[in-house]
């Protein structure tokens, strides 16, 4: 893959197995504090690897102790200086970064390492599914600094994962939730043992590519898009239309072939 030749500042990409890309963001003496930098090259590898075919599943973890820590509050300190422009110009880029992760064709794993925190939250919410390490802690860290907890689309995530009496409470109180708190909220999908986490992140991803490209990606088109429509007749429009675009690939008849045959199926996605 291209994107895998390419040095970036705050990011490091590897392919661990086929098809699967580990996104680890590489700032680990700063705790992965986010930058102006990070969101400009997390938003430059969501949309590279977006037109990789060879690409099935992202996962995306913290180098260190950290997953995430927020926006770095070195460079926090100019916030107040930088005007309503130049302040609405930079969160756009945070916005442009996340949005470009959450809208990847491709599922996408957050494996929550650590503390994940202000936008480390925003980003965690922005993936499909989340893996934490009992050492993971999330806390929507702005209300601390009086700026608000609704920022990067936690707001909109965060209520629709774990329901709008929980999320106000994370939101008015900035607290951290601990793993094994997130696990019962619904805010993580399990957690891991220690020392497991990687390991089960690509045991996942593996399980996702061993589908079919096109009918996974269509998958994700089909539950993020029903998120956001305001009835139940509009999300059967949507599931018909991926359906029947589905049948028309190679891969459904390979899988009922297989099927048949007492044999993996060999999906292209075409």
């Amino acid at each position: 893959m291209n994107s895998l030749d390419t040095a970036y500042e705050s990011l490091m990409l590897g392919e661990p197995s086929p098809g699967v890309v580990l996104v680890t963001l590489n700032r680990p003496d700063r705790y992965n504090a986010m930058t102006a930098t990070m969101f400009d090259e997390l938003e430059q590898v969501a949309l590279a690897l977006d037109d990789e075919d060879a690409c099935r599943v992202v996962i995306l973890t913290g180098a260190g102790r950290a997953f995430c820590s927020g926006y770095d509050l070195a460079d926090a300190q100019q916030l107040p200086g930088l005007g309503a422009v130049g302040m609405l110009d930079l969160q756009e880029r945070a916005a442009r970064a996340l949005l470009a992760v959450r809208s990847m064709r491709v599922p996408v794993i957050a494996a929550v390492n650590g503390a994940a925190a202000g936008g480390g939250l925003s980003l965690a919410l922005a993936a499909d599914i989340r893996l934490a390490a009992p050492a993971a802690r999330f806390n929507a860290a702005f209300v601390r600094i009086g700026m608000s907890a609704g920022d990067l689309g936690a707001s909109w995530l965060l209520t629709r994962l774990i329901g709008p009496a929980a999320a106000s409470e994370v939101c008015f109180t900035g607290r951290f939730v601990a793993a094994d708190e997130a696990l019962k909220l619904g805010l993580v999908n399990r957690v891991s043992e220690p020392g497991a986490l990687i390991e089960d992140a690509l045991g996942l991803a593996g399980s996702i590519v061993s589908n079919s490209p096109a009918g996974v990606q269509l998958s994700k088109r089909a539950l993020q898009a029903n998120m956001e429509v305001s009835s139940y007749a509009a999300a059967i429009e949507l599931e018909n239309r991926g359906q029947a675009l589905l049948t028309r690939t190679s891969d459904m008849p390979e899988a009922l072939a297989a099927f048949r045959e007492k044999r993996e199926p060999v999906f292209t996605g075409q």
